[in-house]
């Protein structure tokens, strides 16, 4: 008989709320390890291969992207999950999920995309993870969507915290997305998520992090010499320095990023642990209702962390260079949006009967944003050059 390790605050898969169709659970698999297989295989995290994190998918092949970074934090999150005494299975299927719902070019592109959104109610990547998995994904005879777990729907929605002031606050803030599925399904927004699902939320902090270092110094965009006067980073290289003097440089910087990378990870272990040795809440729900998140960095390590993002956007995100591709992927977006928007009779089959049978204007804009933000930038760029280009070769 398999002894139970969780914690009394973590959420338990017999324990789970259930879905919003019911089904017969699996005999051999967790409720938590089925909607993991169902993220994995779902469309939308296949895409996530060929789309953006930082650089665009044709500069280079050793780049993050929202495939591997996906990875990457569900790999923090099973760790800090399972040191914690948490549901590692429940992490690791928030973390897998968390940016289902981005649009090619990254940020930029949901930025892009949120502009020529804003009089249709605007949109938000958070949000269309959501819509992905309860609605856009139709492989499953008795329903739309994954049919995923409460819990995994709670901390896709509100991993980064409450989007509510309180059980009556104004709903009005919400994204229609997130507020038309509350309706239906009730995700308790104006409470945190399970611990579970903040770890998944500061595993993407510590995941991206990390990796932007590591692309940004592959890049060339800034080099160790620049990063040793970050609280966070320097000391890492000097203690690479002092154990392997003379080590070669690929070793070196690698040797120096995942003493970066483990220092975020200790600290986060080592505060929530001490937070929650020191609040106990008795069950998941208790933990909930706590008014703060559970799962948190030291107050040090976060300004650390915010002096390294920081650097980042000044040196990286903000680069000219990534400048350049950002205002080009920007203008794909919009050029896309506002042709779909006007001649809807372009678009392909499905989509198209979808944008012509839209009751209004702000409906038929929802279907054109679902269908962009579901390209990756190869298909986003190749939708552009056949829309816009005389002499390309019309067809799919």
């Amino acid at each position: 008989m398999r002894v139970d390790t969780h914690a009394p605050y973590a959420v338990r898969a017999g324990g789970a709320r259930g879905r919003l169709f019911a089904e017969d659970e699996s005999a051999h698999r967790t409720a938590f390890q089925r909607d993991r297989d169902r993220i994995i295989h779902s469309s939308a995290f296949r895409r996530l291969k060929h789309k953006t994190q930082v650089f665009v998918e044709h500069e280079g092949d050793y780049y993050r992207t929202r495939l591997t970074h996906s990875i990457e934090v569900a790999q923090v999150a099973r760790t800090v999950s399972r040191t914690l005494g948490l549901n590692e299975d429940l992490a690791e299927a928030v973390a897998l999920a968390h940016d289902l719902g981005h649009t090619p070019f990254g940020h930029t592109g949901e930025d892009a995309l949120h502009e020529c959104m804003a009089p249709y109610g605007g949109f938000d990547h958070n949000a269309q993870a959501l819509r992905i998995v309860t609605e856009l994904e139709t492989r499953y005879a008795g329903f739309d969507g994954l049919n995923l777990t409460w819990e995994v729907l709670e901390g896709i929605a509100k991993h980064n915290g409450p989007l509510l002031d309180g059980a009556g606050g104004d709903r009005a803030r919400l994204h229609c997305t997130l507020a038309a599925y509350d309706a239906r399904h009730d995700l308790e927004l104006h409470t945190h998520a399970s611990a579970e699902a903040q770890v998944a939320a500061l595993s993407d902090d510590i995941a991206y992090n990390h990796h932007d270092l590591d692309d940004g110094l592959r890049a060339g965009l800034f080099t160790v010499e620049e990063l040793r006067d970050l609280a966070l980073v320097g000391p890492c290289f000097a203690a690479v320095e002092a154990a392997h003097p003379g080590l070669e440089s690929q070793r070196f910087q690698h040797e120096g990023l995942r003493r970066v990378f483990g220092a975020m990870v200790e600290d986060v272990l080592t505060t929530s642990a001490a937070t929650l040795r020191d609040l106990a809440p008795a069950s998941p729900e208790a933990l909930r209702a706590m008014g703060a998140p559970a799962i948190r960095f030291s107050a040090p390590m976060w300004a650390q962390m915010h002096e390294l993002r920081g650097f980042l956007f000044a040196r990286m995100y903000r680069h000219w260079a990534v400048a350049r591709m950002r205002r080009k992927m920007a203008a794909v977006v919009k050029e896309l949006f506002a042709i779909f928007m006007d001649s809807p009779s372009v678009l392909p089959d499905d989509w198209r009967q979808a944008a012509q049978a839209a009751e209004d204007q702000t409906a038929r804009a929802r279907v054109v944003a679902d269908y962009i933000a579901g390209m990756t930038d190869r298909f986003a760029l190749h939708e552009h050059r056949d829309l816009t280009d005389p002499m390309a070769r019309t067809g799919r």
